[in-house]
C-alpha cells in the first residue's frame, strides 16, 4: 500500500504512536541490541483467545523468527510487543525493566522500531523524504525556527539529510534518492521502508512479513540486508516470516506458535526436527503419506 495525501492522516496517528523523542547524535545513541523477554502473555478479543501463556526470549543482537500457521497469533504477539495491544496477563521485560504492558512512547525511547506487513509509504514524496519521515518526531527545533530558517533548524535539517543519505547508501538507494517512491519496484520500496525504520538507530527492529510479495531475487537481497543490519548496527531483530527457507537460514532462534500457544522455541536445526512443529506447520507435505492419500 502506498499512501497519497488524502490517506496520510491515519498513518500519521500510527507513526505518532511509534516514534517519540528528539534527534540525537550517533554518539549519544545506545548501539547495543535490546534484550526482550515475555512470560505468560495472554490476549483475548471478546472472549476469543488470541494468545495463551506465551513466553519468549530475544538476546541482544540476535535474530528471532516467529512462525506458525495462519491464525496462530503471530501478528497479535508482535502487536503486543510493539505496544499496539495490551495483554490480559503476563510480563514483558525490556532491558531488565519489567512492564505490565509496553507503551509506544516507552518503546520509542528504548529504541524499538517496526515495519508492517503492508507498505506504508508516502506516494507523493521522494525516496529521501520518505526516509526522513523516520526522524519526523525527533525534531528539537520549534516551528518558529523552521519558518525563519534559524541556525538550530538549519543544523537539524542538515544533520537529518546526512543521516538519510547514509541510510540510502547502506540500502543501495542513492541512485533513486530523488525519485518518487511510487516509481520504484516493490523490492526497492521495501528497502525504503527499512531505511526509514533504521534511520533513528533502533536497538530492536520488529519486521512483520518483510518478504511478503517478493521475488526470489528480492528475498535473497533482503535476507542479506537483514544480516548486514545486525552485523553493522548490532540490532536485535524479531521477524514474522512465512518463507521457511529464509527463516531457517537467517534466524538464530525460532519461536513457533499454533492456535495462540507456544509449541516450540529453539535453534533452527532443532525446530526443523520437532514433531510438534512438523505436525502443526512444517509437515504439511508429509500429511498425505501419513493418511494414505496420494
Amino acid at each position: 500500500m502506498v499512501f497519497d495525501a488524502s490517506s496520510m492522516q491515519s498513518f500519521e496517528q500510527l507513526r505518532h504512536a511509534c516514534q517519540d523523542g528528539e534527534i540525537a547524535g550517533h554518539a549519544e545513541r545506545d548501539t547495543r541490541g535490546a534484550e526482550l523477554s515475555l512470560s505468560g502473555v495472554s490476549l483475548s478479543f471478546g472472549g476469543v483467545r488470541a494468545l495463551t501463556d506465551v513466553s519468549l526470549h530475544a538476546k541482544p543482537g540476535s535474530i528471532l523468527a516467529i512462525i506458525g500457521p495462519n491464525g496462530a497469533g503471530k501478528s497479535s504477539l508482535l502487536n503486543v510487543i510493539s505496544g499496539l495491544y495490551r495483554p490480559d496477563a503476563g510480563e514483558i521485560v525490556l532491558d531488565n525493566r519489567s512492564y505490565r504492558a509496553l507503551l509506544p512512547q516507552r518503546l520509542a525511547r528504548a529504541g524499538v522500531a517496526r515495519t508492517f506487513q503492508n507498505l506504508a509509504l508516502f506516494g507523493g514524496l521522494s525516496v529521501t523524504d520518505n526516509v526522513l519521515q523516520g526522524l519526523a518526531h525527533r525534531k528539537a527545533s520549534s516551528l518558529f525556527s523552521e519558518l525563519f530558517g534559524l541556525p538550530k533548524a538549519r543544523r537539524e535539517k542538515a544533520d537529518a539529510r546526512a543521516q538519510a543519505l547514509e541510510m540510502m547508501r547502506f540500502f543501495g538507494l542513492e541512485a533513486v534518492a530523488d525519485s518518487p517512491v511510487t516509481s520504484l519496484s516493490y523490492g526497492l520500496q521495501k528497502r525504503v521502508e527499512l531505511a526509514r525504520a533504521l534511520i533513528a538507530r533502533p536497538r530492536m527492529l520488529l519486521l512483520d512479513e518483510p518478504m511478503a510479495g517478493m521475488t526470489l531475487a528480492d528475498k535473497q537481497r533482503l535476507t542479506q540486508t537483514i544480516r548486514q543490519i545486525r552485523e553493522r548496527f548490532g540490532t536485535t531483530i524479531l521477524l514474522i516470516e512465512h518463507d521457511i527457507g529464509v527463516v531457517m537460514s537467517l534466524s538464530d532462534r525460532i519461536l513457533v506458535l499454533d492456535h495462540g500457544r507456544r509449541i516450540a522455541e529453539g535453534l533452527p536445526e532443532d525446530i526443523r526436527q520437532d514433531p510438534a512443529v512438523i505436525a502443526a506447520y512444517l509437515g504439511l507435505a508429509t500429511e498425505p503419506a501419513a493418511t494414505g492419500a496420494p
